[in-house]
């Protein structure tokens, strides 16, 4: 049993713009048992992020802003309390983001970024669910939000989503109760330091995802991506710590389930 604990269902970049419903029909032809379908903006995506969650038995959502979309004006108006009235409004919606921090691209302004990313975490600690967080070359700020805002060790829960980031993130994400979501990334040739970070991550905090439609594993790495390809993570990610196939993706689906224990088995 496999979880995709990451994709975006509707996202244009989809294979041949693809319905959700065919993506999803493949994922479960290939094994795939549930995934979680990741908002990126409130007023952008969420409402089909969530009708997709609703049509599908055993696909779950996000409500949340990316830190790409945090300077955009009607996502920087979404107060603290709509958000949390928003994350309430519904079962199938199981976590709140992804939201964090992009120092790479910077498309949003750093201050707006982190306002986001702490009404975020004010949000999560409100509703007792899970944040997704999204860190890109921006490590030391975004562990820093997390322990300020987090309101002390093991109240704030989360995982940090397509690690790649240095080894001392995933420590410190660790050491504050955090889980590690590994993409594809993690299969690629060059990827030997995430090699090495996925060994140090204990197996009851590992999860895998795709990030669909972006970063298609090995031996698919330059395709589109979707659910059904998380299979080839999992099986690496096996090999890579020594476990049989069956017991990680059994454990993987229990850490999911243990994290993000709003969603339910239908």
């Amino acid at each position: 049993m496999w979880i995709d604990s990451h994709c975006h269902l509707n996202h244009e970049n989809n294979a041949d713009g693809d319905p959700p419903a065919d993506i999803i029909a493949r994922a479960r032809e290939a094994g795939i048992d549930g995934m979680v379908n990741i908002s990126t903006e409130i007023k952008g995506d969420f409402p089909v992020v969530l009708k997709t969650a609703q049509d599908h038995e055993n696909v779950w959502c996000t409500a949340g802003t990316h830190p790409h979309d945090a300077g955009i004006e009607a996502e920087k108006n979404v107060s603290l309390n709509e958000l949390i009235i928003l994350a309430r409004s519904d079962n199938k919606i199981i976590g709140i983001g992804e939201s964090g921090l992009d120092y790479y691209y910077n498309h949003s302004e750093k201050d707006d970024q982190i306002n986001s990313f702490r009404k975020h975490i004010q949000a999560c600690l409100e509703t007792d669910l899970p944040l997704v967080v999204h860190s890109r070359e921006a490590e030391e700020d975004t562990i820093r939000i997390i322990r300020e805002e987090g309101g002390g060790k093991g109240a704030l829960r989360g995982v940090m989503h397509c690690f790649s980031s240095k080894p001392k993130l995933a420590e410190e994400a660790l050491e504050e109760g955090f889980y590690i979501s590994f993409s594809g990334i993690v299969t690629f040739k060059k990827s030997t330091e995430l090699q090495d970070v996925a060994r140090m991550v204990p197996l009851d905090k590992i999860l895998v995802e795709t990030d669909a439609p972006f970063l298609a594993p090995v031996p698919l790495r330059g395709k589109i991506n979707e659910p059904a390809n998380v299979i080839h993570t999992g099986k690496f990610l096996a090999e890579l710590l020594s476990v049989d196939e069956k017991e990680f993706a059994a454990q993987t689906t229990e850490n999911f389930f243990t994290l993000f224990n709003k969603a339910k088995s239908e």
